[in-house]
């Protein structure tokens, strides 16, 4: 009973703390762009959406199992989505959204489906290879992407009843879209969709033998994936207002990966702090060394691979797992310390209903000792 209601306080206290760490963070959010610079509102606004893009590499790599080197293009996909929308049919900015959402989700399914024979290293490939072909793709279809010199399109315009300069608003739609798709993809991974993830990334055969389908979970992934880039990708239009193939190079598939790995894999809070990786760190490379930038930047990264092998979202419970130990190690006294200077340690006390060793047949007293209850032996003449 005792235990239960241990168990209950310590659930009940870890809510409490989550539900304090979240108003914390809503509040820094809310204030943010009324303390800040208008070009670092914009750095913020574009933490914010590249957190969305990696929550969906996230699904698929960390909860999936997978791996992908072509996000780059379905984020591309979403954000000319929106973009031809917006400058061919002068549609609304919020129209756009759900377009390039469904419209990414479909061809991440799409996509999703000739990856089932492949794993590993070979996926990869052929991840890299959609990444790699989609630029000269864009570059071709001129009459409708623009060519190599993309498109200009209107940014985000703040209502007259906000009072608020264009990168406050961008930045308030932004953090509301990006609040909305991290609490759908937290809501899917405690779905049955989301376990069943889990299942296939841990143990394919146990998850197919459990009644798991492996290649609609397996394609299922891609898509929510591809969703979530495409979301990405239609607020990036929004907010640079501008789109050209260069902008989307099989780099930024990379980059994307490496910012989902630094920030922490299968970790709910690992695509924010891999999108402030990604977004911060080359500035701070530039800063360092403008001849080398790209050699400042692998270093940093290996740096941190380094000090936490598990992302940065895992450094913080690493940092309290050793700072628990260390503080048991030396809140616990040792054994003898109790003990006297100069005295050597007892040995431990027999239990008193321990029964004693049988006498061995070479001890005189024990050859002649007479068992108990036998009768009188006849005395010697």
């Amino acid at each position: 009973m005792s235990t239960i209601v241990a168990t209950l306080g310590t659930d009940r206290a870890r809510r409490l703390r989550a539900a304090l760490t979240a108003l914390l963070v809503a509040a820094v959010a809310v204030s943010a762009p009324f303390y800040f610079a208008p070009f670092q509102v914009f750095q913020l606004t574009m933490v914010l959406l590249y957190a969305v893009a990696l929550a969906g590499l996230n699904l698929l790599v960390g909860f999936g199992g997978q791996i992908s080197l072509g996000h780059g293009a379905f984020f591309a996909a979403g954000a000319y989505t929106a973009a031809v929308m917006l400058d061919r049919y002068d549609t609304g900015h919020l129209a756009t959204l759900p377009v390039a959402a469904a419209g990414c989700f479909l061809l991440g399914l799409g996509f999703g489906v000739p990856a089932l024979r492949l794993r590993g290293l070979y996926l990869a490939l052929v991840t890299l290879a959609f990444a790699v072909f989609l630029p000269p793709l864009l570059k071709r279809l001129e009459p409708v992407t623009g060519g190599s010199m993309g498109l200009t399109v209107d940014k985000l315009q703040p209502p007259a009843w906000s009072g608020m300069a264009e990168d406050q608003w961008t930045y308030f739609v932004v953090l509301a879209v990006t609040a909305v798709s991290l609490l759908l993809a937290r809501n899917l991974l405690r779905s049955r969709v989301g376990r069943a993830l889990l299942a296939v990334r841990d143990n394919e055969s146990a998850a197919e033998v459990m009644g798991v389908r492996l290649s609609l979970h397996k394609t299922l992934a891609f898509a929510w994936s591809a969703l979530f880039a495409g979301v990405a990708g239609c607020v990036y239009t929004w907010v640079i207002g501008f789109v050209s193939p260069d902008s989307f190079s099989f780099v930024l598939s990379i980059t994307l990966l490496a910012g989902l790995v630094v920030g922490g894999l299968a970790s709910l809070y690992g695509p924010l702090l891999g999108a402030a990786f990604v977004m911060y760190v080359p500035s701070v490379a530039q800063d360092i060394s403008e001849a080398a930038p790209g050699v400042v930047f692998g270093l940093l990264i290996i740096a941190v691979m380094f000090v936490a092998p598990t992302g940065l979202a895992g450094l913080a419970g690493r940092v309290r797992g050793t700072a628990a130990r260390r503080l048991i190690r030396t809140t616990t006294p040792a054994a003898d310390d109790d003990r006297p200077s100069g005295s050597e340690p007892s040995a431990p006390p027999t239990p008193a209903s321990e029964p004693s060793a049988p006498p061995t047949p070479a001890d005189p007293a024990a050859v002649d000792a007479e068992p108990v209850g036998a009768p009188p032996r006849p005395e010697k003449e």
